[in-house]
């Protein structure tokens, strides 16, 4: 392995050629603290625990980090490990830096069930902390980078749980910064502890190759140099050696032998200005053919961690050659990413604050990680990493909004994952999408540079659980589950107290006291007739009209009147009528206190079984059955109590129902499956889609054997993608 020391002397040359004489005292006071605290302290290497510490300050140091990160380097390890208590660390080094070294430390004393727990919680720490300062995590790769170094002396176990580790969190993070340099050498770490015979294999085929290779890379390097001395252009060329871990991926991701990797010949061209990057790879292009597909202009579209360069892939001589051009600053970004970016600059007043909204503007994806972290408190440690795994991590797709800003989502996504990360109100007032200017379903997955446009509707009802299996990010599933439960809370307690009010209704109108006849003694009956688990259960039925508001009501009269309990006028007059004769129906319906009358169902309202229904005495048309809450039989007076008949339950009834919302591909054919899922006959379909080319109506008529059957009909037709309501037509 390589030797990585760092003595005392070059931690503070390196400091003393960009920082002042003031912040050099901070360092050096940082240096004689940890120094004095980690006195006795070993590394497995037997080394004194000191020389860790001064590794992770000149490191950073060489990044140009602040003075102040650079002391919260060296001083990293001083409370968990030296016991240092919040106090003295403030009153010595200011809360600032006492911030960053608390935010570094890694969870000791809290007690998880497995280490899977342990390591998300810990994990989680730093991200939440990483969230509100960048510097932190600065600070934690460079500490891992280190420890990566001198692995060695860990046991077999040790190796490969810190590897494997680094692998899945870090190198990402570092990927995701920008930071290539630090993120090469974590992936190249990791990958010769996890898999040392590939490593060593790949590592042998390179250096069989070196010579050869650097002849063709000096060749096309003078032919290049050549070129651009002819038009004048100021620049540095290179070769440029592709890190081991990202040859191996590429083989096995791609399923290519190690000679087929198209960039292992590479050239890197650094010139002064952008202008310049384009001028030289028209002329490059003019002398070389060019592989069709494989030139990438990031310059104008960056990367989400604001990688910047021309990628071309040429043909000269029978070999294939990556060139990269880029600008000094270009290249400073490339390799150091936010390092570089906000390298610490003398005379410039820093401000944490501040450097935190630039770093959220210039990362897209540090947004994302700030709303993550704003949800902290609704998830576990594990499906904290999860979501950051998934959603960011692994994040390589990249769509624009109508205003321009990026999105960066993983393979799979669809506007609704888009929309969730655009805001949560627009995720869960989504009705439609709109994709480089055409109409698209909800389930369309997104490509890069698509540009999506997501049509709120402020009426809409919400997701529905059918999105749960459209949705690619974890953030959107979990937004999307927390809306419907909540939904569900509330529909609960809104139906539980319709039922409420209903039942107290009915039992002013039959003259029943509310008081006398809801207390537990009446009650236990009713819902163990109706295999209900209690009051609440209860009213919920009726509130849907899953039970029926007349039977509950006559069954609390039956038991009040079982128990001995005398009638009262009003109970007594419908007892006699209920000896009377009564008009048996062929629809399931019986009409009390009448022996002949024509009996039939209002067209205007549909009732099926189960429906609170009442008489209304036509001129000539004997009865008409309406529900009870149907407009045309408000506040009549030639109303009739009707009932459901036993034989009720085995008839089917139609009725009618209106659905709403936006035009898709399929839709049609969606509400037709869902149809014949739930065991309904379709008797009659027709829609019309609005002048907009937009929104869409849908009249459907059916045929159901009971409310409950028609309940479970429209809480599945909600569920369908792009349908915003659906209710039953009363004319």
């Amino acid at each position: 392995m390589k030797d990585f020391t760092v003595t005392n002397d070059m931690l503070f040359e390196e400091g003393q050629k960009y920082l002042s004489e003031e912040s050099m005292d901070l360092i050096r006071r940082a240096f004689d603290f940890a120094k004095e605290k980690h006195e006795g302290q070993f590394r497995k290497s037997g080394e004194p625990y000191l020389v860790h510490v001064v590794a992770v300050g000149y490191i950073l140091e060489t990044l140009r980090s602040g003075p102040k990160t650079v002391a919260a380097g060296l001083l990293h390890d001083v409370m968990e490990d030296c016991g240092i208590e919040h106090d003295e660390m403030v009153e010595r080094f200011g809360n600032e830096i006492t911030t960053l070294v608390e935010s570094v430390t890694k969870i000791g004393s809290l007690q998880f069930k497995d280490e899977k727990e342990y390591l998300a919680a810990n994990h989680r720490k730093i991200f939440i902390a990483m969230a509100k300062d960048v510097r932190v995590i600065l600070i934690k790769l460079v500490d891992r980078l280190h420890n990566m170094r001198t692995l060695q002396y860990m046991p077999r176990n040790k190796q490969i749980k810190i590897a494997s580790e680094t692998l899945e969190v870090y190198a990402p993070i570092a990927h995701r910064l920008g930071m290539s340099e630090i993120k090469n050498e974590l992936e190249d770490l990791s990958f010769f502890y996890l898999e040392p015979e590939a490593y060593h294999e790949i590592a042998h085929l390179v250096e069989v190759r070196k010579d050869e290779r650097n002849a063709l890379v000096q060749k096309m390097i003078h032919e290049i140099s050549e070129l651009l001395n002819e038009h004048h252009f100021q620049f540095r060329i290179f070769g440029r050696s592709k890190h081991l871990y990202s040859i191996h991926r590429k083989m096995v991701t791609k399923n290519k032998r190690f000679d087929e990797i198209l960039d292992l010949y590479a050239i890197r061209i650094i010139t002064k200005t952008e202008l310049n990057c384009y001028e030289i790879l028209g002329y490059i292009h003019a002398k070389y053919h060019p592989i069709p597909g494989r030139l990438k202009d990031y310059i104008a579209m960056p990367k989400m961690n604001m990688y910047q360069s021309l990628h071309t892939t040429i043909m000269a001589d029978g070999n294939i050659f990556e060139v990269q051009i880029r600008t000094e600053q270009m290249d400073r970004i490339a390799e150091l990413g936010v390092a570089a970016h906000w390298r610490y600059k003398e005379g410039i007043k820093y401000n944490a604050h501040d450097e935190q909204k630039e770093i959220e503007q210039k990362l897209a994806w540090y947004r994302n990680l700030t709303t993550l972290t704003d949800d902290v408190d609704e998830s576990t440690p594990e499906d904290y990493m999860n979501v950051l795994q998934r959603d960011i991590f692994e994040a390589n797709v990249y769509v624009m909004s109508p205003k321009g800003r990026v999105i960066d989502l993983p393979n799979g996504s669809t506007p609704i994952d888009f929309a969730y990360r655009i805001h949560t109100d627009i995720g869960n007032s989504t009705v439609g999408a709109i994709v480089n200017g055409s109409l698209v379903p909800l389930n369309t997955v997104l490509k890069t540079g698509d540009v999506v446009n997501i049509r709120t509707s402020k009426q809409s009802s919400g997701p529905s659980e059918d999105w749960l299996k459209i949705v690619k990010t974890a953030h959107a599933r979990n937004k999307i589950r927390a809306f419907l439960q909540k939904k569900e809370e509330a529909e609960r307690e809104e139906y539980i107290q319709k039922g409420e009010q209903l039942l107290k209704d009915e039992l002013k109108r039959r003259g029943m006291d509310e008081h006398e006849y809801l207390d537990k003694q009446h009650l236990e009956p009713v819902y163990q007739h109706f295999n209900l688990s209690g009051y609440d259960a209860l009213l919920y039925g009726l509130g849907m009209k899953s039970v029926s508001l007349s039977q509950v009501a006559e069954r609390l009269s039956k038991n009040k009147n079982s128990s001995g309990v005398g009638l009262d006028v009003a109970n007594l007059a419908r007892f006699f009528n209920r000896k009377k004769a009564k008009t048996v129906s062929n629809i399931g319906v019986t009409v009390d206190g009448i022996s002949t009358m024509m009996v039939s169902f209002a067209g205007c309202c549909n009732p099926v079984y189960g429906d609170d229904i009442v008489g209304f005495i036509t001129k000539g048309q004997g009865v008409k059955v309406h529900r009870r809450d149907c407009p045309n039989v408000a506040g009549q007076d030639r109303l009739i109590n009707v009932e459901w008949d036993d034989t009720a339950e085995s008839k089917t009834y139609e009725t009618e129902l209106l659905l709403s919302g936006t035009d898709r591909n399929f839709l049609i054919s969606d509400i037709v499956t869902i149809i014949s899922q739930c065991k309904v006959s379709l008797t009659g379909i027709n829609s019309q889609v609005l002048e907009d080319k937009i929104t869409v109506y849908i009249k459907l008529r059916v045929s159901v054997t009971s409310q409950a059957a028609l309940t479970n009909l429209i809480a599945n037709l909600k569920k369908v993608t792009s349908i915003t309501s659906v209710d039953r037509i009363m004319q």
